[in-house]
Order: C-alpha cells, then sequence, then structure tokens
C-alpha cells in the first residue's frame, strides 16, 4: 500500500506542476472559457480543485490529530466561500490549495503513509492513504483534463496518472455507472486497453462492475487506457472519442456504453 501511495503522490506533484505553469498564465479569457466540465467555465473547474483541495487537506489534518472529520457544514462553508471568489481569485486560491495538499503528502514518512487512516465523510469507514491519493488523483486527473479539452479538443488524461488509474478504476464503476440506462438489457463486454495494455470484463446487470474476461461477451471495445477512463467519467463525447477506439457488437454500441457512464 505503501508503494501505491507513493506513485499517487509523485503522479500528484506530476500533473499540478503542469497544470499549473498553464494556470499562471491564464487571462481573463481564458478563466471565462467553456471546459470540458458542461456546466462549468475553466475558473469554475479550478473553484472544484482548489475547494477540494481544502477538503481533503482538512480530513487529512483530522486523522492525524484525532479529530476525525470536520463535517459536512465544514464542506459547505468552503464551497461557499470558492463560489463567491472571482475567476482570478479561483486561480490563485487553486495555485496555493494544491500545492499545499501535495506537499503535506509528499512529507509523510513511511510509517505514516503505511498506517494513517483517514474518514473523507462520504465512505463506510476510514481508509488508508493509497486510497485517498488515488481518490484525489482521480477527481484531479479529470478535472485537469476538463480544463486541457478547453483549449485542445485531442487533449487526453496525464499519461501518468493513466497508467495509475487504469487498475483503480474498479473502485468508482459501482458508483458512477448506471445500470438502468439500457432499458432493461444486460450486457456484457470484453475490454482491451492499450497504453497501458490490460483486458477485463464488463457488466451491466443489477449494477454495473467490472469482472474476468467474458467467454462470451455482446461486444469488444477496444481503446486506449485513457479514454477507457474518459468514458467511466463522462468525458466521451463523439468530438473527443479517437479513431483508435472500436467496439465490435451487434447489440451494443459506443453511444450505449456513453449511456451507462454519463459521468460527474
Amino acid at each position: 500500500m505503501t508503494e501505491r501511495a507513493d506513485r499517487n503522490i509523485k503522479a500528484l506533484r506530476t500533473g499540478y506542476d503542469r497544470l499549473a505553469a498553464r494556470v499562471r498564465g491564464f487571462g481573463d479569457a481564458d478563466l471565462a472559457r467553456p471546459s470540458g466540465a458542461s456546466e462549468w467555465d475553466v475558473s469554475q473547474v479550478l473553484s472544484h480543485l482548489g475547494s477540494g483541495a481544502e477538503i481533503f487537506l482538512a480530513a487529512l489534518d483530522g486523522a492525524l490529530s484525532g479529530k476525525g472529520h470536520p463535517g459536512a457544514e465544514f464542506n459547505q462553508t468552503v464551497w461557499a466561500r470558492w463560489d463567491a471568489m472571482s475567476p482570478a481569485e479561483r486561480a490563485e486560491g487553486f495555485l496555493r490549495s494544491n500545492d499545499t495538499l501535495v506537499t503535506r503528502c509528499e512529507e509523510f514518512d513511511a510509517a505514516t503513509r503505511e498506517g494513517l487512516r483517514v474518514d473523507l465523510g462520504f465512505l463506510p469507514a476510514p481508509v488508508d492513504l493509497a486510497t485517498v491519493t488515488g481518490l484525489r488523483l482521480t477527481e484531479f486527473t479529470h478535472h485537469a483534463w476538463d480544463i486541457e479539452v478547453a483549449f485542445d479538443p485531442a487533449a487526453t488524461l496525464a499519461p501518468e496518472a493513466t497508467d495509475l488509474l487504469i487498475d483503480q478504476a474498479g473502485m468508482l464503476i459501482g458508483f458512477l455507472g448506471r445500470p438502468d440506462a439500457l432499458g432493461g438489457r444486460q450486457v456484457t463486454a470484453q475490454i482491451r486497453t492499450t497504453a497501458p495494455e490490460r483486458s477485463f470484463g464488463l457488466g451491466v446487470r443489477d449494477a454495473v462492475a467490472l469482472a474476468e474476461s467474458p467467454a462470451r461477451p455482446d461486444g469488444v471495445l477496444t481503446a486506449p487506457a485513457e479514454w477507457w477512463l474518459r468514458l467511466v467519467t463522462g468525458r466521451h463525447a463523439p468530438a473527443h472519442t479517437p479513431d483508435s477506439v472500436t467496439l465490435d457488437s451487434d447489440t451494443i454500441t459506443l453511444d450505449d456504453l456513453r449511456r451507462v457512464f454519463p459521468g460527474f
């Protein structure tokens, strides 16, 4: 678990440094540009990442001090404060709060990385640092894409994060998937990813879940790993789907899978 936490923290630092370099150069027009998150402009995505960093940091501090999670009211206060900021203030706050969060994680010694258990407020029990940093890496990486795609329609997820998240996606599949999106149809699909290569099954039944590779799938999806992750999180519009994505099936379509994963 310590190694996974180490790798997550390193990827968070790389992703933050890359995005921060862009954000420092943003002007008012850049911050007002529509993002990959349909209801937010770029500054609002930065607000979400900035407020999220504060909330994650408060959870970490609560675990370290023994006080526990600060509670839902704290989260509401943080969101309200960020909502009231100007676009420029959101950009500045994003830089400050995310650097603080990543630096705090980098400073944890080996014993803390192994033994710390954190109450995030929305899970049934406290979780280890590998899980905490994996969830934050998921959030940061996809919302960083929301910003990058505002300037480059062919933007992809950060490769160092993709290598880690491809093996952590199972934690979110059941939460993000909508089994009723196919009108009661139950399907299984073979998923084959590249960069990195993986092969596994996807079942859409009473719930949406990963599984062993099915012997007779209803379809075979072949896609870059980063696009598979974007599919799961709803960042799968045809305009942002590379030609290398294929679905071999007589019964399900890419649009079917898009409906199963409406995103966040």
